[in-house]
């Protein structure tokens, strides 16, 4: 039941983090979203790690004693697999280039303006992992759902 919960719960964490360059587009919480993703980000690869191994579990005893393989592992080593997709490569992650120094109004006053960063709009393998992150979010909240067989 433990590891259920555990491949319940990397599905929807994964599929948050997956699905953040989507989400973040969101009108009122898309900021603090952004903000939350940022800083799970480097953690990032423990949840692709439960969810990789929690997976491969449940496809492992699901093959061999029934009753059937079901989608949620599946997802899970989906999941596994594209957040730890950099260190399975052997690649680093690109960094964040710094960002540059604000400048200063015109008027003359110190005071820099703070303005809201444009956020891209994904596309392309980011759309593609994003829309796949949301399916993860729900195959994990069906998963919490479905009794354990």
């Amino acid at each position: 039941m433990i590891m259920a919960l555990l491949l319940d719960f990397a599905n929807i964490a994964g599929g948050l983090l997956l699905a953040a360059a989507l989400l973040q587009r969101l009108p009122k919480v898309g900021d603090d979203l952004g903000l939350a993703a940022r800083a799970a980000a480097p953690y990032g690869w423990i949840v692709g790690l439960v969810a990789l191994v929690t997976g491969g579990y449940y496809l492992l005893v699901h093959a061999t004693d029934g009753p059937r393989i079901f989608h949620f592992e599946l997802v899970g080593i989906a999941i596994g697999v594209a957040l730890l997709w950099d260190r399975l490569c052997g690649r680093r992650g690109a960094k964040n280039p710094a960002e540059p120094p604000a400048a200063a109004p015109a008027n003359g006053s110190t005071a820099v303006a703070r303005t809201r960063p444009a956020v891209e709009t994904p596309t392309g393998v980011a759309l593609l992992l994003a829309v796949f992150g949301i399916i993860a979010v729900i195959v994990g909240f069906q998963g919490l759902l479905t009794p354990d067989y």
